[in-house]
């Protein structure tokens, strides 16, 4: 049937929704935008006017969306080159979606959705639609076709998952961009030392780059080793600038509303470096150097504010 102005109308009004789960989802932007562009395609084809309630409509049509895709991701990512990671979102972008809750927030972090990784596809529905929009078990079983109490026992068994990867801790955002602050200057002291005392004993470094992007295929484990790889990475050399065409500038900002240290070349986001940080120091770092995974947050970048660069690097 014809799609009038009132059913564009009622889809638009639901999209900011519907990207911001299925980036949850996906772990990436480009893979969410295309589901909420299936979604659509398939609003545009079903009998709108017999739909008693759009919202739960398109939420099943684009959860099932996602649910296909995953199954196709898991086979994909086993022959991705090197370590996969989600794609990171700045600071502003509305496919973040709410973040009024601590769960909110927590289930856009890089981390969790690197954690969600661990998940089954239907483990992950029914994680982000609870925990993140606060959907009741009875409406997830039904977008699901399962029983609530499968519902129950499938979110208990993902929130234990998640948990078990990550204990969830709540940094003042101040303090938080001072101990990134202090990382930096550690970091390009050429010393290892003010590192090793910024980190957890059992930090980890994982860097994605795609296999078009130099980056280790084995996270670094362990305070000395992060230290050791940290202080090179941010040591000056011709062979680095020659890499990336230049001697780019090193900002700090949020990431999935985390502190971020960001790396841009002419206006183009070629790094994203998420830290994770706990009370007892900072406990992972997770870059992203992949250009296609890039893209948008080098749009997002070029819509924003964001201050001269505390650095330049190499």
């Amino acid at each position: 049937m014809a799609v009038t102005r009132t059913h564009m109308d009622r889809f638009e009004a639901s999209m900011p929704r519907l990207e911001a789960i299925a980036y949850r989802l996906l772990g990436s932007a480009s893979d969410a935008e295309d589901a909420v562009q299936d979604t659509f395609l398939r609003w545009q084809a079903a009998d709108i006017d017999r739909i008693d309630v759009p919202e739960a409509w398109l939420t099943k049509v684009l959860t099932n969306v996602c649910l296909n895709q995953l199954t196709s991701a898991r086979a994909r990512r086993e022959s991705y080159v090197g370590q996969w990671l989600p794609e990171p979102l700045l600071a502003g972008d509305p496919m973040l979606g709410p973040a009024e809750t601590a769960e909110q927030r927590e289930s856009v972090s890089y981390a969790v959705l690197t954690l969600m990784e661990r998940l089954t596809p239907n483990e992950r529905v029914v994680y982000v639609l609870r925990e993140a929009f606060d959907y009741p078990h009875r409406k997830i079983a039904e977008i699901l076709d399962i029983t609530e109490a499968s519902c129950q026992q499938i979110f208990h068994r993902a929130k234990k998952h998640v948990a078990e990867g990550r204990a969830r801790t709540e940094i003042d955002e101040a303090a938080a961009r001072r101990i990134v602050e202090e990382f930096l200057t550690a970091a390009t002291s050429g010393r290892t030392e003010p590192l090793v005392r910024l980190l957890t004993a059992d930090v980890v470094a994982i860097g994605d780059g795609g296999g078009k992007v130099p980056a280790r295929t084995k996270p670094f484990e362990g305070a000395l080793a992060v230290a050791k790889f940290m202080r090179g990475l941010f040591k000056p050399s011709k062979a680095k600038r020659n890499l990336v065409g230049g001697s780019p500038e090193v900002h700090l900002t949020t990431a999935n509303g985390a502190p971020a240290v960001v790396v841009v070349l002419d206006g183009r986001v070629i790094g994203v470096l998420c830290v994770e940080i706990t009370a007892e120091g900072i406990a992972a770092f997770r870059s992203q150097a992949n250009p296609d995974k890039l893209e948008r947050a080098t749009r997002q970048w070029a819509a924003t504010d964001h201050g001269e660069p505390l650095l330049h690097a190499f």
